[in-house]
């Protein structure tokens, strides 16, 4: 079974302008964010500017104990996942009582049985599924969740342990003549989930035939496989093989799917160290065998060499992840695979030639510990080796700020800084995976980060039995603008202890005693941010061998 990936890993597209002005940004590198005024909610900068009571949050002043939403992961290596729940009244002592395992409960069958009554019953299917669930929490807006795992159904029943949510089912038969399902359900820590699928009989199946070509008569000189969807990317059919030495293949599709007037159908090589690409073609179902589907002739690989340097524009940057992707002829997509610029900074792939009116893009992630920022340069491939010119990637963009004490007590040193990125810029890859900054507040409060583009929540956790605070920022991709982002300073809110025990029933296998010995917990609040749902971490811990946990939230 697959694991959980929460908090901020969702990338959650936020609009720019009303978020940047509830940050309070300043400087030139902001000014296209004129034409849309701040929500007056949205600005306050510390805790004294919040009525009586109130906190100064991301959104605004709030209720510090309201809109808070618990999540309790007690011990998911044994099938016990996350089970979240809405807090009304926040007390010193918050004990957690845990429901049973979260379930989500299955039945699948195919076709229908005469009864002894004269009636007729589903016939339970017992061959092997995969199943891949996929949502969020019902209650934590912005906190993603998945799970996949292989089983056979007992007598048509299947159980999966799943964390609370909502999601999207699929399950998809190992046998490849039967095409997936798609179904939603939703999950409760009391109760679990239940959903149903009825797999078409053979009479329900339709098989679609096609060809796919490399262009005229010419075959495909690679191993490729193709798979029909629908408007939204949803799969009606399995992955199916083409024949390398006809073009052939076969597509299982329900009799309902291949009835559409149209689906898209994607070709994709198997490999992508075979240098081919891929292509989608609308196509209607009931005439994919009329005539081949051409991939398009992208024309023989040529080697790409290069070199990449640090912003400065002397320094070789090494390690470096260097790629090339983009339109070839044909008009299939071509990615390539990357590889690592050695300590000259030089690279060397192999790729398709681009077509001149839409060049490739050379894709460089710097290595850790680089000054220098993702970059993405247009590059002119043609149909001979190429050597494009020096790339220089750009500093990455400083974003600066201060943080101080509560109610007016001096700036807040030493407050470490948790980076998050949550969402990608149009056009650019998600910034890498969060990270804890090495730097802390100096004496004055102030910090300063280099970052990518992209849209980022900065968690600001001060220690000292002080809450953390978040912030977001989006840093745009403008290579010219240099000048550092400013969030608005903020000062932190004091904090109020609370403590409890997690408890949940009492189960021989992994929980005798009914005590949730090391479960991780995290408070949220839920916000809206940009007109968004969203939610923002309050505070983590970890509950100890008797199943106590502490932690320190917000307060006035």
């Amino acid at each position: 079974m697959g694991g959980e990936h929460g908090g901020g890993g969702l990338p959650v597209r936020r609009a720019l302008g009303a978020l940047a002005v509830a940050l309070g940004l300043t400087g030139s590198g902001c000014a296209f964010l004129e034409d849309e005024p701040p929500p007056p909610q949205l600005v306050c900068r510390s805790d004294a500017e919040c009525a009586a009571g109130q906190v100064c949050f991301v959104d605004g002043c709030g209720n510090p104990g309201g809109d808070i939403v618990v999540e309790v992961q007690p011990l998911p290596r044994a099938g016990l996942l996350a089970q979240d729940f809405p807090v009304d009244r926040l007390r010193p002592e918050q004990n957690l009582e845990l429901f049973s395992p979260v379930r989500l409960r299955g039945e699948v069958s195919r076709g229908t049985a005469a009864t002894a009554d004269g009636g007729t019953a589903p016939v339970p299917y017992r061959a092997p599924i995969h199943l891949l669930a996929t949502g969020e929490s019902r209650l934590i807006p912005g906190v993603a969740r998945r799970y996949e795992t292989t089983l056979t159904p007992d007598d048509g029943a299947w159980v999966m342990p799943v964390g609370s949510g909502d999601y999207t089912v699929t399950l998809t038969p190992l046998d490849t003549a039967l095409p997936p399902l798609s179904r939603t359900a939703s999950v409760d820590p009391a109760t679990g989930g239940m959903v149903t699928f009825d797999l078409p009989t053979a009479s329900r199946v339709v098989t679609v035939s096609g060809t796919l070509v490399l262009q005229g008569s010419r075959k495909v000189d690679a191993d490729m496989e193709v798979q029909a969807l629908d408007e939204s990317l949803r799969p009606l059919s399995q992955r199916a093989r083409v024949a390398r030495a006809t073009g052939a293949f076969q597509l299982a599709l329900s009799a309902e799917d291949a009835s559409r007037d149209t689906v898209l159908l994607r070709a994709t090589p198997v490999n992508a160290g075979d240098l081919m690409p891929w292509k989608t073609f609308v196509v209607k179902p009931s005439s994919v065998l009329s005539s081949p589907l051409e991939l398009g002739d992208p024309g023989p690989a040529v080697r790409v060499e290069g070199r990449v340097l640090e912003s400065n524009g002397h320094a070789p940057m090494a390690g470096a992840r260097v790629s090339l992707q983009g339109r070839v002829a044909g008009g299939g997509t071509f990615q390539g695979l990357p590889v690592l610029t050695d300590a000259q900074g030089r690279y060397q792939l192999m790729s398709l030639p681009g077509v001149a009116e839409s060049p490739l893009t050379l894709v460089v992630v710097p290595p850790p510990g680089s000054p220098s920022r993702i970059t993405l340069q247009p590059v002119a491939v043609a149909a001979a080796d190429t050597v494009p010119p020096d790339v220089t990637c750009p500093a990455r963009r400083v974003v600066v700020g201060s943080v101080n004490n509560p109610e007016g007590t001096g700036p807040a040193s030493g407050v470490r800084i948790v980076v998050e990125p949550v969402g990608a810029l149009t056009g650019w890859p998600q910034p890498p995976l969060g990270f804890e900054s090495p730097l802390t507040t100096n004496s004055e409060g102030r910090f300063e980060l280099a970052l990518d583009p992209g849209e980022y929540r900065l968690d600001f956790l001060p220690g000292e039995n002080l809450p953390r605070v978040s912030r977001f920022v989006t840093v745009p991709a403008g290579a010219d603008d240099t000048a550092p982002l400013e969030l608005a300073a903020f000062t932190l809110s004091r904090g109020r202890s609370l403590s409890g025990r997690i408890t949940l029933p009492p189960d021989p296998a992994v929980a005798p005693d009914g005590i949730a010995a090391n479960a991780s917990v995290r408070f949220f609040r839920v916000v809206t941010v940009a007109g968004r749902p969203d939610s923002i971490l309050l505070a983590q811990t970890v509950s100890d061998s008797t199943g106590r946990y502490s932690t320190v939230l917000p307060t006035r």
